[in-house]
């Protein structure tokens, strides 16, 4: 695995990508055409043994995008999902099940970022907006306190309506201080699944604040 050509690919604005070298097989071992289309067929075997051939390099892969340990794990589970899920679109005749892989694997990590990134983002606003107006969302004396009194109305009930599990989430992080491990670690949860339930529930309220700022 270290030697071998470096492949490269051109993707979006004529982009390069170099991909890894194919790993070395045993002798008798099926080929990654033959595992492929064992996935097309629906072969869980093949897919595992997908998975422990080339789960390294699409790991590194993925930490050269996100850059952090436990997100890649989770990305990686996700990345092997699609594989299976995609591969009737997989074609020999347009390239390498490798570089197949690679570019999904590719795209993949990059949306992850940008997920991540987007998530940071609202969970600056919406604490920012929790910490700034505590007093106006109690208060009702004066026309634009009302106003903000509308606003905690609408807050309380987005959160109100979101699905039980998510709601959790958000009054943990957002209305007890409590970190994302934390949140995992009190409500016995997958790290993982306890950021896909913040960001959803993000989404969601920050929709119903536009709707509100669209009939104003």
């Amino acid at each position: 695995m270290r030697t071998g050509r470096s492949l490269q690919k051109k993707e979006g604005k004529g982009e390069a990508l170099n991909q890894p070298p194919a790993a070395a097989l045993r002798p008798g071992a099926p080929s990654d055409l033959e595992l492929m289309e064992g996935i097309q067929r629906e072969d869980s075997e093949a897919l595992s043994h997908l998975y422990d051939r080339y789960n390294g390099i699409l790991k590194a892969l993925v930490l050269r995008v996100i850059h952090n340990e436990a997100e890649a794990d989770d990305l990686l589970q996700e990345i092997f999902m699609e594989i299976w899920n995609q591969a009737k679109n997989f074609s020999a005749q347009r390239g390498k099940p490798l570089g197949w892989m690679v570019t999904l694997a590719r795209r993949r990590a990059i949306d992850g970022l940008r997920k991540k990134q987007a998530y940071a983002r609202a969970e600056e606003r919406l604490q920012h907006e929790t910490e700034q107006q505590p007093d106006a969302w109690v208060h009702n004396s004066t026309e634009e306190e009302i106003l903000d009194g509308d606003r905690r109305i609408l807050i309380r009930r987005v959160i109100g309506i979101l699905p039980p599990a998510q709601q959790q989430a958000i009054e943990l992080a957002f209305f007890r201080g409590m970190s994302q491990r934390e949140i995992a670690a009190k409500t016995n949860t997958p790290l993982g699944t306890v950021k896909t339930r913040l960001e959803l529930g993000l989404k969601k309220i920050y929709d119903g604040l536009k709707e509100l700022r669209n009939e104003l």
